[in-house]
């Protein structure tokens, strides 16, 4: 049914950081080759996965100030954090969240990217984090267009039935 799997090799500076990674998204593969760890399981208890989430995160970006990270990397695994943490408070779909998005995982991506590469990490760091931060602002203006067009349905039905 499922298998549990071993960590992937890397950088020996990020060691303790992919265990934990791979314990948080990665540990089970479940059937079609679909990944999963602790995090999504964790995660269906209110509070305690958030809480553990956003530690491990915390940790992610320690050891990536740690090592000297630049502030273009150290940004993008923040807004990783910050969207795993925004939609992991949605229940249980914020565990599905858990299992697609392995934010633990892109932070790894991320910091052993730039060790192996810093200045073409920083570059195309720069560039997805453009990227992102649209993503995020035509987001944002979509649920406000959203939640005030329910606002302006509800008032209409509600003062049509009075």
């Amino acid at each position: 049914m499922f298998e549990v799997t071993t960590p992937a090799p890397g950088d020996a500076r990020t060691a303790p950081l992919r265990r934990l990674t791979w314990l948080l998204d990665d540990a089970i593969r479940l059937p079609l080759g679909i990944r999963m760890g602790l995090d999504a399981l964790i995660g269906l208890v209110p509070g305690l996965g958030d809480v553990i989430g956003g530690a491990a995160a915390l940790y992610g970006l320690s050891v990536a100030w740690s090592l000297g990270a630049p502030p273009i990397v150290l940004t993008r695994m923040a807004v990783n954090a910050g969207i795993d943490a925004l939609v992991g408070t949605i229940p249980l779909l914020g565990d599905l969240w858990d299992i697609g998005f392995a934010s633990h995982r892109r932070n790894l991506a991320i910091l052993e990217q730039w060790l192996a590469s810093p200045h073409h990490a920083e570059r195309t760091s720069k560039w997805v984090l453009i990227g992102m931060m649209a993503g995020l602002v035509l987001t944002l203006v979509g649920a406000m267009v959203s939640a005030i067009w329910m606002v302006v349905w509800l008032v209409r039905e509600v003062a049509g039935r009075v």
